[in-house]
């Protein structure tokens, strides 16, 4: 067997991530060699491979759907953005430059060639390969140059999947509208859709669904329920507009505050999953300063653009904020930008160019950007406790004396700073920092000993897998992955050029 498919979507955040994870993990319990594909990814949370390449964190959780181990061929162009204009190019796991949106054109063709490539890889190397696009395919001023979605599909004679976000609201003309806006060649290979994110009474539904196959001529291979916690390891911010996860019952008396400060260019915030997991434990992401007075523990996690971002502190007064609960003992955690942040001085010629910073002064470091980025898998020890985690950044902290060591970090009081992304996902350690946060707030909290965020994520991943087994056509998706798209699709009006 050697087949794909390509899940697109009707715009970003629609489950195109959760489907294609949900397909890897329904094919791999098949016995099916399956892996997730990505050729072009924007997205500031990302992830190292074992061999020191960074690629999406969405693509490393659907290799572990598949129960792969990740490499960059999966997520063969990274866009990693520092403003609105302007974006890290990674390939193949390496940064290669900094670009606006036109200097990003000329990089088009070799870009398009090295993700083919990729994807010719992963096809020789598994049965199956589960394609994932980017934002909309109907995206007609993106079109010309598009690795992506439908140029992909193009050149690689894909078929592919539509799927619509129904909880947003107007999927039907979502899902239309994606199709006519297509050009007659690229409709061709639209053989379907996929509602996601369903809760109500599907006899009001299927008349919809009727009416949107005689309209189209392509049917509906199923309906995807409502299902609380689907959205892991989200590959853009806007998966942080959502209501954040219930605390569930703590396992002490009380249960132990959070607030995450939600930066312009907030990156790798899937740190914090491992906390929401832990009952008793409540997240809120914060843009003022009065989100943070109430907090136990005020994190400030990672940024592509830490200069910019740390001006941004200053401008809303939660700097000022951050910096007088310090002075009064209460929990601050910063991780890599926020870590950053943190320091005493910052000098940047690299990301920002601005030079010589001040940071909040809250941690004895200096912070000196360095051209080369540092990708690694690091491993240590806290707390008596093993760490295994993950490091990108192109900030190099030098400790000055006065700080107790903390995860090739530092701290200071009851102010910790780390380099290491993934950390919390470690449950010895997580548990032992939350006792002692807890102790420094004056909370009467104690972690559940019994919470595994590995088995935790493995148990969601098997979820997206039941999903797909129980409420899609998964006949129909078999023939699709073996045959490609059905011949004479017809042309949904009023099409393209």
């Amino acid at each position: 067997m050697n087949g794909a498919l390509l899940v697109a979507g009707t715009t970003s955040d629609a489950g195109k991530s959760v489907l294609t994870a949900g397909l890897c993990r329904w094919l791999v319990r098949q016995g099916v060699r399956v892996a997730p594909f990505k050729a072009q990814n924007m997205s500031l949370n990302s992830m190292v491979t074992a061999d020191g390449a960074e690629i999406g964190r969405a693509q490393a959780m659907q290799a572990q759907a598949a129960r792969i181990e990740p490499t960059a061929h999966m997520n063969p162009v990274l866009l990693k953005p520092g403003s609105d204009r302007r974006s890290q190019v990674v390939l193949l796991g390496r940064p290669v430059a900094d670009v606006d949106a036109l200097e990003y054109r000329d990089h088009k063709q070799r870009l398009r060639d090295v993700a083919l490539e990729s994807l010719r890889i992963l096809r020789d190397q598994y049965d199956v390969v589960i394609c994932e696009g980017a934002g909309s395919p109907a995206e007609i001023n993106l079109r010309d140059g598009d690795i992506a979605n439908m140029g992909l599909a193009r050149a690689a004679g894909l078929p592919v999947l539509v799927v619509g976000d129904i909880d947003r609201g107007g999927v039907f003309a979502a899902l239309y509208g994606t199709v006519a806006l297509l050009e007659p060649a690229d409709q061709a290979l639209v053989a379907g859709f996929v509602i996601n994110k369903f809760r109500g009474a599907m006899d009001l539904l299927e008349p919809g669904l009727r009416q949107l196959e005689n309209l189209t001529g392509r049917p509906t291979y199923g309906v995807l329920p409502w299902l609380d916690g689907a959205q892991i390891d989200a590959e853009d911010s806007l998966s942080l507009n959502a209501p954040p996860p219930d605390a569930g019952t703590p396992h002490g008396a009380e249960t132990l505050r959070v607030a995450v400060v939600r930066l312009p260019r907030i990156s790798n915030f899937t740190d914090i999953d491992a906390l929401a997991c832990e009952p008793g434990v409540a997240i809120r992401y914060a843009t003022t300063p009065g989100e943070l007075a109430d907090a136990d523990l005020v994190v400030l996690p990672g940024s592509r653009a830490t200069v910019s971002d740390l001006a941004w502190l200053r401008a809303r007064g939660i700097a000022d904020e951050i910096v007088r609960r310090a002075h009064r003992g209460a929990p601050v955690l910063g991780v890599c930008g926020g870590y950053q942040m943190l320091a005493e001085e910052i000098v940047d010629e690299v990301e920002s160019g601005a030079g010589r910073v001040d940071g909040l002064g809250l941690l004895p470091v200096r912070v000196e950007f360095a051209p080369g980025k540092t990708l690694g898998r690091p491993t240590g020890t806290a707390y008596g406790h093993p760490v295994s985690a993950y490091e990108i950044h192109h900030g190099v902290a030098t400790v000055r004396d006065g700080a107790r060591p903390f995860l090739d970090g530092c701290r200071v009081g009851s102010v910790w700073g780390t380099t290491w992304h993934g950390a919390l996902e470690n449950d010895g350690f997580r548990r032992a920092f939350l006792r002692e946060v807890a102790d420094v707030a004056g909370r009467d909290f104690t972690p559940a000993p019994d919470v595994s965020f590995g088995a935790l994520r493995e148990a969601r991943l098997d979820a997206l897998g039941d999903l797909v087994e129980r409420h899609l056509d998964t006949a129909a998706l078999w023939r699709l992955i073996e045959r490609g798209a059905p011949a004479g699709l017809p042309v949904v009006p009023p099409g393209g050029p």
